[in-house]
């Protein structure tokens, strides 16, 4: 059975992908969002809007998903951890942990 599936995150995902979709000059943050909603939806029947511009976004940012994942790779290696002002909606990849450090 192949039927499309409806994805609970389905609503603010399309919001930050919206956001992204606007941003010509890519962050570190941007890149990881990217790349954890690519992740989200890869094998998800289903959200083709989502995938559709997650391509788009890619050609727009002039890279393919090999290139993100080496750059994502990088940004975290280097200490990269999710903003404080970042979406308790982020969840995956890392945006879903604290740093019981900080306080």
């Amino acid at each position: 059975m192949n039927e499309a599936q409806n994805h609970p995150l389905y609503t603010t995902d399309r919001e930050n992908l919206d956001r992204l979709c606007a941003i010509n000059s890519p962050t570190s943050n941007n890149f990881v969002e990217l790349a954890r909603l690519i992740i989200r939806y890869q094998d998800f029947r289903g959200a083709e809007d989502l995938n559709s511009d997650m391509e788009k976004l890619l050609k727009k940012w002039c890279i393919n998903k090999e290139k993100l994942e080496e750059i994502t790779r990088k940004i975290w290696s280097d200490g990269f951890r999710p903003s404080s002002h970042s979406s308790p909606d982020n969840v995956g990849s890392g945006f879903d942990t604290s740093d019981s450090s900080q306080s």
